[in-house]
């Protein structure tokens, strides 16, 4: 039986015939198509192409051919997208919580009911093995949006009895905080988790009662084409969401800087965030900056070896190494250095590279040619420097691939040792599957090599000592740090990095109290 909703408050008549409509809708529906020849932006509720019809060539990694064709969209996109979000925030911001919590749980249940689909052109588009799409990204996404639909219904009123103590002319009071939506959000996500990163900015934005204006990577639209419809038929108001295909450049600067945007989140390049900051920053708006990282992976001698060594691997190559999160430093104490980077790297040399659509395949295509030379160059660069290359170190053989990927954008999981910790290789994001190897003497010396980047975004540690594992971890430079794990998410913990790899947290009530505005409400006794 569907949940029964009762409107908490007075709405207009859009959210009384909602509240009919949710009640006798029992079962998801499934796209009518996948887009594989198209995709639309979604703007006021429609799905359409780019003014005077504009589009980009979408190239599948894993064969270099172009699949499909997306929107080329500018700043009069954005305009029309911007106007229509504003358009809808009056009625949407004043709709009771539980109305966008159940909208946002009927979009997730129409991506649970379109897993299969999602998952191929989510592979489709980035490369990356289906298995992984089908098993973690879009699963993750759904859980986003429930996870925020229900965050939304239980947030924490703060309310203060003041007896005017302690203050010059105080006078005694009753204080409450309220939180109100901001406006508009612009909601911009990277290439590496499409619909994953997009749904963890969608989320906590709607569940507020913004509307958003959002800009998927261009170069993986395809989830983000069919989401747009899926909140069509989930029943989103025209103008609550937008989505706007196209180039940094020419559809994510208009919504940087568009006056009606005074929310940004952005996942992506350090570069591109510092780009930002720049700009907004004398137009006051508020930012949330997910960035790059160069994230250390600390093995100590008294670690559970096979658990460190599987989530090593894990963490170093899951997504090709094109996860932000990624281990791709690996810290051995020398005592147990040789035996673990051994074992490693026949791990390594194991992984099943192949097919993104093949059900077997471990290791897919990385996303694009120009990531492809990018990694390529800095292996180069290792070698330049005196760089030890375990394995890896290239292109697979053409032979070595099926034959409609033989001029895809394969390279062989890398392992380096012998390197400088201050030289480039090791100091700046590759974003790919290469893992540097580096020695280490004992916890002083770990934390000096796990902090030695300009990043902070995550680090993992393993060792069989409880105090030690405190200790390092309160030392570590980073937002987010796993012991023992790696890739341990619970919603409701705060996402995001120190340093260069960014600006302000995301996830639960860090999400939420981002896309408000607190009021204080002071009434006298």
């Amino acid at each position: 039986m569907p949940r029964r909703i009762t409107p908490r408050s007075p709405a207009d008549a859009r959210w009384t015939s909602l509240f009919a409509t949710f009640q006798g809708r029992t079962a998801p529906d499934t796209l009518s198509r996948v887009p594989d020849s198209s995709v639309l932006n979604l703007v006021n509720g429609q799905m359409t192409p780019a003014r005077g019809g504009r589009t980009l060539d979408l190239i599948e990694p894993a064969t270099g051919n172009v699949h499909s064709l997306a929107p080329n969209s500018n700043a009069d996109d954005v305009a029309d997208a911007v106007a229509a979000a504003a358009a809808a925030f009056p009625s949407w911001s004043a709709a009771p919580a539980p109305v966008r919590s159940h909208l946002l749980i009927k979009l997730a249940d129409l991506i649970d009911a379109n897993l299969e689909s999602l998952a191929r052109a989510e592979s489709i588009d980035t490369g990356k093995p289906v298995s992984l799409a089908r098993s973690v990204d879009i699963p993750r996404a759904a859980a986003n949006l429930r996870f925020f639909a229900r965050a939304v219904l239980d947030v924490p009123v703060e309310k203060y009895d003041f007896d005017g103590a302690g203050v010059p002319g105080g006078v005694p009071a009753y204080n409450t905080t309220l939180r109100k939506p901001r406006g508009v959000a612009g909601l911009i996500s990277p290439w590496n988790l499409p619909l994953y990163l997009l749904t963890w900015k969608i989320a906590p934005a709607l569940a507020t009662g913004n509307t958003a204006v959002c800009k998927p990577s261009e170069v993986t639209p395809t989830t983000a084409s069919m989401l747009g419809e899926l909140s069509i038929k989930a029943g989103f108001p025209p103008g609550v969401l937008n989505i706007i295909q196209g180039t940094g450049a020419d559809a994510g600067a208009p919504i940087i800087r568009h006056p009606g945007v005074p929310t940004i989140s952005f996942t992506g390049s350090t570069k591109v965030g510092q780009w930002i900051a720049e700009t907004s920053g004398p137009m006051l708006k508020r930012l949330s900056l997910e960035l790059g990282g160069k994230n250390p992976f600390i093995v100590f001698d008294d670690a559970d070896f096979d658990a460190a060594l599987s989530n090593a691997v894990r963490a170093g190559f899951t997504n090709q190494g094109q996860v932000c999160l990624c281990g791709s430093r690996l810290l051995i104490q020398e005592k147990l250095h040789d035996r673990f980077i051994a074992a490693f790297v026949d791990r390594v040399r194991a992984l099943k590279l192949g097919d993104p659509l093949d059900e077997s395949t471990q290791q897919g295509a990385l996303v694009s040619r120009q990531q492809l030379d990018k990694v390529a160059s800095y292996v180069d660069l290792a070698r330049q420097l005196g760089g030890k290359v375990l394995c890896g170190g290239s292109p697979p053989a053409a032979a070595d691939l099926p034959a409609r990927c033989r001029n895809g954008y394969f390279y062989l999981p890398t392992v380096i040792a012998g390197l400088d910790p201050a030289c480039r290789v090791e100091q700046e994001e590759i974003f790919g599957p290469v893992v540097t190897v580096q020695p280490f003497r004992d916890e002083a010396h770990s934390l000096s090599l796990a902090n030695g980047t300009p990043y902070g975004l995550a680090a993992t540690l393993f060792t069989n000592d409880p105090a030690r594992a405190e200790r390092v971890s309160a030392n570590l430079d980073a937002g987010i740090v796993w012991a023992n794990c790696w890739m341990v998410r619970d919603l409701r913990t705060p996402f995001g990095g120190m340093k260069q790899s960014g600006l302000g947290r995301e996830g639960g009530m860090e999400a939420i109290r981002f896309f408000t505005e607190p009021k204080n409400v002071c009434v006298k006794k």
